[in-house]
């Protein structure tokens, strides 16, 4: 009895490291690499600590070992868009400018019924309402609504609202997302243009998202030897 207490404390111990080391995140935000590994390794610390005669380095040592395996993954996914897109796939356009999508709901085997659902937790419960409904990559339903049917809604105001649309990530950690940029009717001399006003570099930029209405938001990378 105390070789089993004293071996669930120790992978108890590792287990909860190593989740730590996987990064601060909500179950509904893992990318599905990250369930997997976790799952993994809920069902390898069960097997020493439920058999005595296990050692118990045959639980450490497989954890550590997907704990490094993550981490890799992790880095890879974040430096290079081939990684990501293989690993995390990509967000999915499931309502645009007010209307259903039906392909990419098909492709992603996501119901009607499913996209009203999580239409209705956001508060909308019009179809029509929405500009934008994406389905992200940790699986979560992200809803863009018109510029009228904001909370606090211009059109009660009485003011008229610039069109917005749905904000796209044009650069990354570096990398140039050109679809991105063309899908918003843009050119590279216009991306070019605003760079040189943030005094930025292509390969100097962390992160450079615009909209539809042209306006822009962008962070330069972080230099080495400085902290977050």
């Amino acid at each position: 009895m105390t070789t089993t207490f004293i071996k669930t404390i120790i992978i108890y111990t590792f287990v909860l490291l190593a989740v730590r080391l996987m990064g601060k995140r909500e179950v509904g935000q893992l990318q599905p690499f990250e369930l997997v590994v976790i799952i993994i390794i809920a069902d390898v610390a069960s097997v020493p600590m439920e058999d005595v005669g296990t050692p118990i380095l045959q639980g450490i040592v497989p954890i550590l070992s997907l704990l490094v395996g993550q981490l890799v993954l992790s880095y890879l996914n974040i430096k290079f868009l081939f990684f990501h897109k293989l690993i995390s796939g990509k967000p999915s356009v499931l309502i645009s400018k007010g209307k259903i999508n039906e392909q990419n709901l098909i492709s992603q085997k996501y119901t009607v019924d499913g996209l009203l659902e999580q239409m209705r937790v956001a508060g909308y419960s019009n179809i029509q309402d929405v500009d934008y409904a994406i389905l992200e990559t940790s699986g979560e339903i992200s809803v863009i609504p018109k510029p009228e049917k904001n909370v606090l809604t211009v059109g009660d105001m009485n003011i008229n609202s610039d069109y917005v649309g749905y904000p796209r990530i044009i650069i990354m950690d570096g990398t140039l997302y050109k679809s991105n940029l063309f899908s918003l009717g843009y050119e590279m001399e216009w991306l070019n243009k605003k760079l040189k006003e943030n005094n930025l570099k292509l390969k100097d930029t962390f992160l450079f998202v615009s909209d539809e209405s042209g306006a822009v938001y962008c962070q330069a990378k972080l230099k080495k030897g400085k902290g977050r």
